[in-house]
């Protein structure tokens, strides 16, 4: 028997007066679905608040709107565990996304325990409870949930309280609050999923493709992206990788010969023709300033940055991979000016040890 049985919540008026009085903080997790759309459909809300776990049905009407007050009183801390996707799925559901954050995963990395570490094994460590790991993969779109698909969902809120008071501890400890206030606004700002302006820079064929090849590229991505967000289809249900670098190298001649290139695919959009094959010819704005992906003559500098990175994350006893990750770093070789994940505290602490690297 837990010392806190979750509640189950499907009446927006219930949830409403279970919620009037707002607690200091409340811990929040979410069950979703995204296998066949592109938007992380929201299938379950945990919050634990006070000396209760509330499991809320965020598909019954009138739920959304009422989550949406709770995630928007800036007087009550939300407390998260690696809430990235999380937080984009509350976006699309209730419109909102959970302010002030405080996410124990950033909080212990920045406190120089392991980075990216689940919820599972943070929760042994810090409070020496093991936890079960059973429903992972289930339907949470399914009514009603099965007893133990409740139990797991309860759990991933139970120990959220006692992660919060150990790693706040630990932050202020370490002078770091502010650092970890950082981040935890750049994940809200991030939670709004904008498209990547250059999405081609994520595909490692584009290394071998000449400039007007990675333009071809670059307008097949974004279309291809557009696509899917408004259609609410996964981005390789529209057009995989491996084929858009495929048709921006060898781009066929017209309409016709697209078509047959998607025929010729198994997994390819066959009825999207028309559309791919005006955003293949319809030239970007901006498609003149895309930068290049880091090509072989880069790896040097890139190494050297890398070396850099590691020594200074080592006088700051910060796990590899928070200070500066390897995307980052490319992303400042290739645009040449720092980018918005490296602004802040980040930047503070690596210019000293990058600026001449990058001037060299």
């Amino acid at each position: 028997m837990h010392s806190q049985e979750p509640q189950w919540i499907a009446d927006p008026e219930r949830l409403a007066e279970r919620l009037s009085t707002r607690p200091e903080r409340v811990g929040l997790d979410t069950e979703f679905i995204r296998e066949r759309t592109y938007w992380p459909q929201l299938a379950l809300v945990q919050v634990a608040i006070d000396d209760a776990i509330l499991l809320v049905d965020p598909l019954a009407p009138g739920i959304a709107e009422v989550l949406r007050s709770l995630l928007t009183d800036s007087a009550t801390l939300k407390v998260m565990h690696s809430a990235g996707e999380d937080l984009i799925a509350f976006g699309r559901a209730c419109g909102a996304v959970p302010a002030p954050l405080f996410d124990t995963q950033v909080a212990n990395a920045l406190s120089g325990g392991a980075a990216g570490i689940g919820y599972q094994r943070l929760v042994q460590e810090l409070t020496g409870v093991e936890l079960a790991k059973g429903e992972t993969r289930s339907d949470w779109l399914r009514r009603p949930l099965s007893e133990a698909q409740l139990d797991y969902a309860a759990d991933d809120v139970r120990h959220l309280f006692a992660l919060h008071d150990t790693l706040a501890q630990r932050l202020d400890a370490l002078g770091r609050r502010a650092w970890f206030e950082e981040d935890c606004a750049r994940l809200l700002t991030v939670a709004a999923d904008e498209p990547e302006p250059w999405p081609h820079l994520a595909v490692r064929a584009s290394l071998y493709l000449d400039e007007p090849g990675r333009h071809r590229l670059l307008r097949l991505l974004r279309w291809r992206d557009r696509w899917a967000r408004e259609r609410d289809r996964p981005r390789s249900w529209v057009l995989d990788n491996e084929l858009a670098a495929l048709i921006a190298r060898d781009p066929p001649a017209d309409q016709a010969g697209l078509q047959r290139v998607l025929d010729g695919h198994p997994k390819a959009s066959r009825k999207l023709a028309e559309p791919m094959w005006q955003a293949l010819e319809t030239p970007l704005p901006d498609e003149g300033l895309a930068p290049e992906p880091v090509e072989e003559v880069d790896r040097k500098r890139l190494r050297a940055l890398q070396e850099a990175v590691s020594a200074r994350s080592a006088e700051l006893d910060l796990p590899d991979g928070v200070l500066a990750s390897r995307r980052w770093l490319e992303r400042l070789l290739q645009q040449g000016d720092w980018p918005p994940a490296l602004s802040g505290w980040r930047r503070a602490q690596l210019e000293p040890v990058l600026g001449p690297l990058l001037a060299g």
